[in-house]
């Protein structure tokens, strides 16, 4: 499984510049409605051009995977298509302490934005788990600028989204994964977006690795570390380093 988890963080990763490529994002998604999806961040490295996706659970606050974090990130609030970006943010970031790449776990981050966001038609927040550990509704919500093929890269310019539905028949390996298992889910460039069920982001596209036929999916479980994103969330208002 750690061999499949370090060849997946290399195809979920990927270099671009905004812009280039075709309208696809999310293998057998469709295009979402332009700015209905406010809390979707895009995030962008302004020396590598590589980018990821993120979501805003805070004013001051993005969450991401852990494996997006880049030297020279900036945000990106109420985009719709990349090709029109807003003037970017400079963030702060915070991944988790125990977050390795060769291994499957703690795929969570959060970046503080420098300047707070202005909550608004396009760029609002959207809701985390409570910090019980209840029963995750079945039909969920992922969404992204990544590519509609997982054997051919072609950047999104537009955010696309595709309904899933989670199974109880797919072994997530660790208990901060959520898994599901199709023909169809993010592909490369999706990593960091959220997984939405019931409303409730409950998870950050983490990872994908075929199966036979299907390919499974996995996201890390926000509520898994719902401890730890207070604890940075409160200490990152005192000071830019946070021991954790």
């Amino acid at each position: 499984m750690n061999i499949c988890w370090f060849v997946t963080i290399l195809l979920l990763l990927h270099s671009c510049t905004p812009g280039d490529g075709m309208d696809h994002g999310i293998v057998g998604g469709h295009a979402s409605v332009p700015h209905s999806r406010p809390y979707m961040v895009y995030i962008l490295d302004l020396t590598t051009h590589s980018n990821c996706d993120g979501f805003l659970v805070r004013e001051d606050f993005v969450m991401t995977a852990a494996h997006c974090k880049k030297k020279h990130p900036k945000v990106y609030l109420g985009v719709s298509d990349t090709k029109f970006l807003p003037h970017g943010i400079e963030v702060v970031s915070f991944p988790h302490p125990y977050f390795k790449n060769n291994m499957i776990g703690n795929d969570i981050m959060l970046l503080k934005l420098k300047t707070p966001a202005t909550l608004n038609k396009t760029v609002t927040i959207i809701d985390l788990p409570n910090p019980w550990n209840e029963k995750i509704s079945k039909d969920c919500l992922v969404m992204g600028w990544g590519s509609t093929m997982y054997d051919h890269y072609s950047q999104s310019t537009v955010l696309r989204e595709l309904n899933v539905t989670l199974t109880s028949d797919v072994n997530c390996a660790t208990p901060d994964i959520i898994c599901h298992k199709g023909k169809v889910g993010p592909s490369l460039g999706d990593s960091g977006g959220p997984f939405i069920c019931g409303g409730v982001a409950q998870g950050i596209v983490s990872f994908y690795f075929k199966r036979s036929e299907d390919y499974i999916t996995g996201y890390t479980r926000i509520s898994q570390h719902l401890l730890w994103i207070n604890a940075v969330m409160t200490k990152a208002n005192k000071a830019d380093k946070v021991n954790i």
